[in-house]
């Protein structure tokens, strides 16, 4: 019989914008306790967008984390209060890419980094596409650059590390798969299971909507 980690305390120890850290201690095997930390997160989405050349649309972004310019997917963050995902992964296509699709589809979903973050990701998959105005950009998105790859060479810079974002990895690996079997994508309204709620449900008690990222 599996062991139910019980949760029997929580503090919030950290409240940013776009994350926060919390202490929960947690019931082990064996009786004892132990602090488990978890960075709380919105979740976000991406795009798989594919037009009728087999190419997929990547954005060039700097990441402060790393110090770099890497290769992505079209992508966002879940941070407007009760939005659902598609509606979501639609904005974002737009904003960074300046393109709309006729047609979507569930490609795959994502736990980033389980052994200490909720973050999660759903992956769309985008075909029919066509071009839209692009709003202004502000922060590093105004620094972004975006270009057309073939999918299967897109699948080769992963494998030669020159993309190296997790998301788009996993996004294109997973596209390229679906593609050559020619399966169809999962159905846009199958539920989410793994987004994030705490983080939401937290700024949302105190009124902090709809952009749960300001505080």
């Amino acid at each position: 019989m599996s062991h139910e980690f019980t949760v029997t305390g929580s503090e919030v120890v950290l409240d940013a914008p776009i994350i926060a850290v919390r202490r929960d201690q947690v019931v082990m095997p064996g009786g004892n306790e132990a602090a488990r930390e978890i960075v709380e997160h919105f979740g976000a989405v991406a795009v798989v967008a594919l037009d009728e050349h087999g190419r997929v649309a990547l954005v060039e972004q700097y990441r402060h984390t790393v110090g770099e310019r890497l290769l992505e997917l079209p992508a966002g963050l879940l941070d407007m209060h009760a939005e659902d995902e598609l509606t979501c992964a639609k904005r974002e296509l737009q904003e960074e890419a300046g393109l709309a699709a006729d047609e979507w589809g569930v490609l795959v979903d994502l736990v980033t980094s389980p052994g200490f973050a909720e973050e999660a990701v759903r992956v769309f998959i985008a075909r029919g596409l066509h071009e839209v105005e692009r709003p202004e950009p502000e922060y590093e998105e105004a620094d972004m650059d975006f270009s057309w790859v073939d999918l299967e060479d897109a699948a080769d810079m992963a494998l030669r590390g020159e993309v190296v974002n997790s998301i788009a990895v996993s996004g294109i690996l997973a596209a390229v798969r679906l593609v050559a079997r020619g399966d169809a994508p999962r159905p846009i309204d199958e539920p989410f299971r793994l987004r994030p709620t705490s983080l939401a449900a937290r700024r949302a008690k105190h009124g902090v909507v709809p952009d749960m990222k300001r505080i």
